[in-house]
């Protein structure tokens, strides 16, 4: 997925200006363009197909890729794939996915997603009654039981059985949660590759980290879901002449009406009972949470670091679950995400515009789960877990393997006095008040500047509006690969006033957050992320998760934890909330590390 900008989105020509820049821009991440380095030719066919996606009928525009040698006598898997929001199967990246494959000897079937490009239907945010469904009626087509709407028969796939294609999907974003909801309702799919893509739309869009609070709304991310938000109800201005399948109402234009209403109540800055049940039961049922019990297909998780619309955390989720159940399933983190809009790869990591897919760590694993378990092939398909690390120079060597994602093995204290200890007993006693104000007072990021290619300023907090909690300089160099945990406990008489209203948006919000602090004073927020928190009850202590980092802390450098009132890429608190903490030997703030070697 990718991005809404204010919190009322005109329909004015400025708006489709920006709508047309972040339709082409969202996508560039994936970097996907064709490869440089062909091995195979093959041929494209434009084809058609009607199909049922809940309660619409509508035509799904799609292009077969057929390698050179492949025929009835000479079958050859196939690769699924589709794009990422606001993209097409023309754009640079989702056509680039059909071209590698095909290249690599794969029959090739990549289409533009319900809503997108050419093909019908409402935006229905890969639903998988309707997405998955519709992408179902495709896996007829590759195993012969129906043709395209010309005719056109995929008589060229290996099939496990009549009807039953050996078939694989990749993709990332939008295109990588279809794939999820497809394996949910297909059983056919024979192996998966989701990239940069949700768990939960409902933490992915409004997160509160606080552990356990759930059923509490969190912080509206109004960046980057306004920006999706706006890329599709612009579609008449990226896409001339609709087919009538893609047309809502004047109230919703494009997307199905509950994703118009759920997007509604989150820019009311309101989170009344039953709207608030609604928005969170709809988020869930579109997103992977709500059906991994039914994924049973071999799962290769590849998600981005640098991210913070779906952050390392969603990931993890997915894999946890998916493991617990005994889906086959492997996680990679990889360098690059959303954030960062339509800047290159790093050196060695994974860029099918340059063909690299032999010579990049995550490529080479890609290929690794295809030849498994689509040409069942007896091949290694690596660790259980990989992650990237930045402060590798040899491209060759960059990712480090484990057989689990580390635990929180690292605890410091939070001291009343403003420092972090490594002991209990170094605990001063003390306390220390903040407060927000009626405007944003912190900063993370712009969400929307890499898609933009606009500067970002630095992420700063400003005085009398947070907390913070400095180590003394670390003593030898420590790695962070994982999501840090914070226990936490506030006073905060306002919010304890208001926090039973009836309306969510009287709790008190915080933002938790870890900054790398160098012996010149200079602060590194790792990937500008941050854990917004909606506290589900001040009087009670609450723990925090951070989203997921790959850090390394050196020799010499400090640790600062800090909560902060606001952060202007969010929703914050309604009304004014100052809040004290207080610390005591016996009674203090807790904060965990994940930390290696």
């Amino acid at each position: 997925m990718e991005v809404f900008v204010s919190r009322r989105v005109p329909r004015s020509s400025g708006a489709a200006a920006l709508a047309l820049v972040l339709g082409a821009a969202l996508t560039a991440p994936l970097a996907l363009t064709t490869p440089a380095a062909a091995t195979g030719q093959f041929t494209v066919s434009a084809l058609k197909f009607t199909v049922q996606a809940g309660d619409r009928t509508c035509v799904v525009d799609a292009d077969l890729y057929r390698p050179a040698g492949v025929d009835r006598a000479h079958r050859a898997p196939a690769v699924l794939a589709t794009n990422g929001f606001g993209g097409s199967k023309s754009d640079g990246q989702t056509d680039a996915i059909g071209k590698a494959f095909a290249q690599r000897g794969y029959v090739s079937l990549v289409y533009s997603g319900l809503g997108f490009g050419r093909s019908g239907c409402l935006i229905s945010l890969d639903d998988p009654a309707i997405d998955g469904a519709a992408a179902s009626q495709l896996i007829d087509f590759l195993g012969g039981r129906r043709a395209a709407d010309d005719g056109t028969k995929a008589d060229i796939v290996t099939l496990d059985a009549p009807g039953d294609p050996r078939v694989g999907m990749v993709g990332g974003s939008y295109g990588g949660a279809i794939q999820l909801a497809t394996a949910a309702v297909d059983q056919r799919v024979d192996a998966l590759v989701p990239m940069i893509t949700w768990n939960d739309l409902a933490y992915s869009l409004d997160p509160n980290n606080a552990v356990g609070g759930g059923s509490v709304p969190g912080a509206f991310k109004w960046q980057w879901a306004n920006g999706f938000y706006l890329i599709g109800e612009g579609q008449p201005l990226l896409e001339p002449n609709l087919d009538p399948s893609r047309i809502n109402s004047l109230a919703c234009l494009h997307f199905v009406t509950k994703a118009c209403d759920t997007v509604r109540t989150l820019n009311s800055g309101r989170y009344p009972a039953k709207e608030t049940a609604e928005l969170l039961a709809y988020a869930h049922s579109v997103s992977p949470i709500s059906y991994l019990n039914r994924v049973k297909t071999p799962t290769l998780l590849v998600q981005g670091q640098a991210d913070s619309l779906f952050n390392l955390n969603e990931a993890t989720a997915t894999y946890k679950t998916l493991k617990a159940q005994g889906t086959p399933v492997k996680m990679i983190w990889q360098s690059w995400g959303h954030s960062g809009g339509i800047t290159d790869p790093a050196a060695g990591e994974l860029n099918l515009g340059q063909g690299n897919l032999e010579t990049s760590y995550v490529g080479r694993r890609i290929l690794a789960w295809f030849d498994r378990h689509l040409w069942k092939k007896n091949v290694d398909t690596g660790p259980a877990f990989a992650y990237y690390r930045d402060w590798i120079t040899d491209p060759d060597h960059t990712y480090a393997t484990a057989d689990r994602v580390p635990g929180l093995s690292r605890t410091l204290y939070l001291s009343g006095d403003g420092k972090l200890v490594d002991n209990r007993a170094k605990v001063a006693r003390g306390s220390r008040t903040y407060t927000n104000w009626l405007v944003p007072t912190s900063h993370s990021e712009s969400s929307l500047a890499g898609a933009l290619g606009i500067p970002d300023p630095a992420p700063y907090d400003t005085k009398g509006t947070y907390l913070g909690w400095t180590s003394e300089p670390l003593a030898r160099t420590t790695e962070v690969v994982g999501a840090p945990r914070a226990t936490l406990k506030v006073v905060s008489p306002k919010a304890e006033r208001t926090q039973h209203s009836g309306d969510a948006a009287d709790k008190l919000v915080l933002f938790a957050k870890l900054y790398d602090i160098a012996p010149d004073g200079s602060r590194t927020l790792v990937h500008r992320l941050v854990a917004p928190v909606r506290v589900p009850d001040v009087t009670k202590s609450f723990t925090v998760t951070l989203p997921g980092i790959v850090h390394r802390y050196d020799k010499g450098h400090r640790l600062r934890f800090v909560i902060a009132a606001s952060d202007d890429a969010y929703f914050g608190n309604r009304g004014i909330k100052p809040v004290t903490v207080v610390s005591a030997p016996g009674d203090t703030g807790v904060l965990r590390l994940p930390v290696t070697g």
